[in-house]
């Protein structure tokens, strides 16, 4: 049975996951390490490795996680979503800036 994950996923993200497994399993090849010797490292099952081939997006964040770590790719999602090169987010602070800004008035009878 499949996840519900699996139908509300937009076809762009499916994408993006399909193609992410790919890549993994290009640069598994390329380090010549076996689907078996990645599942020990990363300390899965092998048939969850195999799921993170296929970019199935039932299989949790950290498993892909490791795997891009064990591959010596680093820990790419520690920069993802770095708030200071969120672009959009930047421009929305700008927008949000006053027009004028007015000095508190103190109490004096303290």
């Amino acid at each position: 049975m499949r996840s519900n994950v699996h139908l509300r996923l937009p076809p762009a993200v499916r994408r993006s996951l399909v193609k992410l497994g790919r890549d993994v399993s290009v640069a598994r090849r390329k380090r010549r390490i076996t689907q078996a010797m990645m599942a020990e490292r990363i300390g899965v099952a092998e048939a969850t490795y195999l799921r993170i081939e296929r970019g199935d997006p039932t299989v949790g964040i950290a498993a892909f996680a490791m795997t891009l770590f064990v591959l010596g790719l680093g820990t790419p999602f520690a920069e993802l979503v770095d708030a200071a090169r969120d672009d959009q987010a930047l421009l929305l602070d700008v927008e949000r800036l006053p027009t004028r800004v007015r000095a508190r008035k103190i109490p004096t009878g303290i």
